[in-house]
Protein backbone atom coordinates (compact mmCIF):
# COMPACT_ATOMS: atom_id res chain seq x y z
CA UNK A 1 0.00 0.00 0.00
CA UNK A 2 2.10 2.85 -1.18
CA UNK A 3 0.91 6.30 -0.27
CA UNK A 4 -1.69 4.95 2.19
CA UNK A 5 -1.27 5.05 5.95
CA UNK A 6 -3.08 4.46 9.21
CA UNK A 7 -4.50 7.99 9.23
CA UNK A 8 -5.95 7.42 5.74
CA UNK A 9 -7.60 4.21 6.98
CA UNK A 10 -9.10 5.94 10.03
CA UNK A 11 -10.43 8.75 7.86
CA UNK A 12 -11.94 6.34 5.33
CA UNK A 13 -13.58 4.31 8.11
CA UNK A 14 -15.15 7.50 9.49
CA UNK A 15 -16.32 8.38 5.99
CA UNK A 16 -17.85 4.90 5.62
CA UNK A 17 -19.76 5.39 8.87
CA UNK A 18 -20.82 8.94 7.98
CA UNK A 19 -20.74 9.28 4.18
CA UNK A 20 -22.36 12.72 4.22
CA UNK A 21 -20.04 14.20 6.85
CA UNK A 22 -18.24 17.38 5.96
CA UNK A 23 -14.48 17.75 6.20
CA UNK A 24 -14.92 19.80 9.40
CA UNK A 25 -17.10 17.08 10.96
CA UNK A 26 -14.58 14.37 10.05
CA UNK A 27 -11.76 16.45 11.48
CA UNK A 28 -13.66 16.88 14.77
CA UNK A 29 -14.60 13.19 14.99
CA UNK A 30 -11.00 12.07 14.45
CA UNK A 31 -9.20 14.88 16.24
CA UNK A 32 -7.39 15.97 13.07
CA UNK A 33 -6.91 19.35 11.53
CA UNK A 34 -9.40 20.39 8.87
CA UNK A 35 -6.51 20.97 6.44
CA UNK A 36 -5.23 17.40 6.91
CA UNK A 37 -8.67 15.96 6.23
CA UNK A 38 -9.21 18.19 3.20
CA UNK A 39 -5.78 17.44 1.75
CA UNK A 40 -6.40 13.69 1.97
CA UNK A 41 -9.90 13.95 0.49
CA UNK A 42 -8.48 16.01 -2.38
CA UNK A 43 -5.66 13.50 -2.95
CA UNK A 44 -8.16 10.61 -3.09
CA UNK A 45 -10.29 12.50 -5.59
CA UNK A 46 -7.28 13.17 -7.81
CA UNK A 47 -6.10 9.54 -7.61
CA UNK A 48 -9.57 8.07 -8.17
CA UNK A 49 -9.40 6.24 -4.81
CA UNK A 50 -13.12 6.47 -4.03
CA UNK A 51 -15.82 4.94 -6.19
CA UNK A 52 -18.56 7.16 -7.59
CA UNK A 53 -21.64 7.69 -5.42
CA UNK A 54 -23.81 5.68 -7.84
CA UNK A 55 -22.05 2.55 -6.52
CA UNK A 56 -24.30 2.91 -3.46
CA UNK A 57 -27.60 2.89 -5.38
CA UNK A 58 -29.20 -0.54 -5.35
CA UNK A 59 -30.65 -1.51 -8.76
CA UNK A 60 -33.70 -2.99 -6.99
CA UNK A 61 -34.66 0.50 -5.79
CA UNK A 62 -34.75 1.58 -9.46
CA UNK A 63 -37.10 -1.26 -10.45
CA UNK A 64 -34.43 -3.80 -11.50
CA UNK A 65 -35.32 -6.78 -9.30
CA UNK A 66 -33.03 -9.30 -11.03
CA UNK A 67 -29.27 -9.33 -11.21
CA UNK A 68 -27.22 -11.78 -13.21
CA UNK A 69 -23.59 -12.50 -13.99
CA UNK A 70 -22.61 -13.22 -17.57
CA UNK A 71 -19.26 -14.81 -18.31
CA UNK A 72 -18.27 -14.09 -21.87
CA UNK A 73 -15.73 -15.38 -24.36
CA UNK A 74 -14.59 -12.62 -26.73
CA UNK A 75 -12.51 -12.45 -29.89
CA UNK A 76 -9.34 -10.95 -28.38
CA UNK A 77 -8.86 -8.66 -31.38
CA UNK A 78 -12.24 -7.04 -30.60
CA UNK A 79 -11.95 -6.79 -26.81
CA UNK A 80 -11.82 -2.99 -26.82
CA UNK A 81 -14.80 -2.69 -29.17
CA UNK A 82 -16.85 -5.14 -27.10
CA UNK A 83 -16.06 -3.17 -23.95
CA UNK A 84 -17.08 0.09 -25.63
CA UNK A 85 -20.35 -1.47 -26.78
CA UNK A 86 -21.10 -2.85 -23.30
CA UNK A 87 -20.79 0.72 -21.95
CA UNK A 88 -23.81 1.69 -24.09
CA UNK A 89 -26.11 -0.86 -22.41
CA UNK A 90 -27.60 0.80 -19.29
CA UNK A 91 -28.32 -2.54 -17.61
CA UNK A 92 -24.61 -3.43 -17.60
CA UNK A 93 -23.49 -2.54 -14.07
CA UNK A 94 -19.84 -3.57 -14.22
CA UNK A 95 -17.43 -5.55 -16.36
CA UNK A 96 -14.24 -7.31 -15.31
CA UNK A 97 -11.58 -8.67 -17.65
CA UNK A 98 -10.65 -12.23 -16.73
CA UNK A 99 -7.90 -14.72 -17.30
CA UNK A 100 -8.83 -18.33 -17.96
CA UNK A 101 -11.62 -19.87 -19.99
CA UNK A 102 -13.74 -16.69 -20.06
CA UNK A 103 -12.62 -13.21 -20.98
CA UNK A 104 -15.21 -11.05 -19.22
CA UNK A 105 -17.42 -11.17 -16.16
CA UNK A 106 -20.42 -8.88 -16.70
CA UNK A 107 -22.85 -7.93 -13.95
CA UNK A 108 -26.25 -6.92 -15.28
CA UNK A 109 -29.57 -5.77 -13.84
CA UNK A 110 -33.00 -6.55 -15.26
CA UNK A 111 -36.61 -5.76 -14.44
CA UNK A 112 -37.83 -9.35 -14.87
CA UNK A 113 -37.04 -12.58 -16.73
CA UNK A 114 -38.17 -11.18 -20.10
CA UNK A 115 -35.97 -8.13 -19.63
CA UNK A 116 -33.05 -10.36 -18.63
CA UNK A 117 -33.51 -12.32 -21.86
CA UNK A 118 -33.53 -9.04 -23.83
CA UNK A 119 -30.31 -7.78 -22.17
CA UNK A 120 -28.59 -11.14 -22.69
CA UNK A 121 -29.56 -10.91 -26.36
CA UNK A 122 -28.02 -7.44 -26.62
CA UNK A 123 -24.74 -8.82 -25.28
CA UNK A 124 -24.79 -11.78 -27.67
CA UNK A 125 -25.37 -9.46 -30.65
CA UNK A 126 -22.16 -7.50 -30.00
CA UNK A 127 -19.62 -8.23 -32.77
CA UNK A 128 -16.74 -10.10 -31.17
CA UNK A 129 -18.78 -11.85 -28.47
CA UNK A 130 -18.35 -15.55 -29.16
CA UNK A 131 -20.14 -17.22 -26.26
CA UNK A 132 -21.89 -16.35 -23.01
CA UNK A 133 -22.92 -18.20 -19.89
CA UNK A 134 -25.38 -16.63 -17.45
CA UNK A 135 -26.04 -17.16 -13.76
CA UNK A 136 -28.88 -15.40 -11.98
CA UNK A 137 -28.06 -13.95 -8.58
CA UNK A 138 -30.43 -15.50 -6.04
CA UNK A 139 -29.29 -13.35 -3.11
CA UNK A 140 -26.42 -11.09 -2.13
CA UNK A 141 -24.70 -12.93 0.69
CA UNK A 142 -21.85 -10.47 1.26
CA UNK A 143 -22.28 -7.04 -0.33
CA UNK A 144 -19.30 -5.14 -1.71
CA UNK A 145 -17.18 -4.03 1.21
CA UNK A 146 -13.80 -2.62 2.07
CA UNK A 147 -14.36 -1.94 5.78
CA UNK A 148 -12.52 -5.11 6.93
CA UNK A 149 -9.49 -4.03 4.89
CA UNK A 150 -9.70 -0.52 6.34
CA UNK A 151 -10.01 -1.93 9.87
CA UNK A 152 -6.84 -3.93 9.29
CA UNK A 153 -5.00 -0.92 7.82
CA UNK A 154 -6.13 1.35 10.66
CA UNK A 155 -4.64 -1.07 13.17
CA UNK A 156 -1.39 -1.48 11.24
CA UNK A 157 1.69 0.53 12.04
CA UNK A 158 2.16 3.55 9.82
CA UNK A 159 5.33 3.74 7.78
Amino acid sequence: MTDFDRTDARLLLALCERPRATGVELANILGMSRNTVQARLTRWEEKDTLTPIDHRVRPRSLGYALQAFVTTRVDQHKLSEVTDHLRTIPEVLEVFGLSGASDMHIRIAAVDADDLYRVAGLILKIPGVERTNMSIAMSELIPYRTTPLLDRAAGARSK
